[in-house]
């Protein structure tokens, strides 16, 4: 009997992350000889990843590549990702992928009802705003920025003087368009595939946080797959993980090439100088949790060691 599964993003078909979910549901079909197929819905069309996180819950969705940043509602430990300033490109953030603590995460999600293949990476942290660059805090004084609505980007955002203003990813073109928003925290692939650049013209490279996804499937959709189904799936998902990753790393180069003969890019010096305030407000709330402290502590040994 053919094994027929439902995989949900909030990333539009064009992004890196839904181009993956596309490229393992090719493989599995190939791989099983069509006896396993996966129907990608990208895009949030199965709701926000809340939504999609309760679908999974229920088995009304199988699977999902998931923002790091919504995981942490389900598991606090994954906000350690989101620590300001810990990495300075994609592939420095892949690389801590491997470390103990990266893994603890995923597998800390057994209990909580998903099981967790593993990482992949949406591009690095900027800031794009309609009005003009950031070249101090005041720039962002009490500015409608658009983040995702977890804690540890609240904290940072706050301290650093801005309004965070949450708003669903395919409603934030409007919303610059409509001055709802006078900016976002958004990667180089979320920016040039959503097209925000049109309606947002000034961009400041930060790099000021990683911005993982984390690829996950139903425990009950686990449970009840053949263990030849389940060696199947996690061969083309790690393959699909990885592919997706180096291409984003080749990405920020050419996406940031396109950007900066469209619209105006302006390097921050010192960014995380500063972002000091913001960056002590997110440790003292969050660093102490055993988890992230441990997963600062490995990135820190790992980039000492390079």
């Amino acid at each position: 009997m053919a094994t027929e599964l439902r995989m949900g993003l909030i990333t539009p078909p064009q992004h890196i992350w839904t181009q993956a979910a596309e490229r393992l549901a090719e493989s599995v079909a190939k791989r099983s000889d069509g006896e396993m197929t996966i129907s990608i819905f990208p895009a949030g069309q199965l709701g926000d990843e809340p939504a999609m996180f309760s679908q999974m819950e229920t088995g009304l969705l199988d699977m999902g590549i998931m923002t790091a940043a919504i995981t942490s509602q389900r598991e606090p430990a994954f906000v350690g990702w989101f620590s300001p300033f810990l990495f300075d490109s994609v592939a420095e953030a892949s690389e801590a992928s491997e470390t103990e603590s990266a893994q603890q995460m995923l597998t800390s999600l057994d209990d909580k009802g998903l099981h967790a293949f593993g990482y992949t990476f949406a591009g690095m942290r900027h800031i794009l705003m309609r009005d003009g660059r950031v070249e101090s805090l005041d720039d962002l004084r009490r500015e409608k920025v658009r983040i995702i609505p977890i804690p540890a980007m609240q904290t940072w955002w706050r301290e650093a003087g801005a309004t965070p203003t949450p708003v669903h990813l395919p409603d934030v073109y409007q919303s610059l368009q409509n001055r709802m928003l006078d900016g976002i925290d958004i990667d180089l692939d979320a920016l040039v595939g959503s097209g925000f650049y049109e309606v947002a013209e000034h961009l400041t490279l930060t790099n000021h946080m990683a911005f993982p996804a984390v690829s996950v499937i139903s425990q009950r959709t686990w449970s009840s797959l053949e263990e030849e189904e389940r060696e199947l799936l996690e061969e083309a998902m790690q393959e699909a993980l990885t592919w997706a990753t180096q291409s984003q790393i080749k990405a920020e180069a050419s996406n940031l090439a396109y950007l900066e003969e469209t619209i105006d890019v302006f390097a921050l010096e010192d960014a995380k100088g500063v972002f000091d305030a913001a960056n002590q407000a997110f440790q003292a709330r969050f660093g102490d949790h055993p988890v992230i402290e441990a997963f600062q502590r490995e990135v820190a040994d790992r980039q000492g060691d390079e």
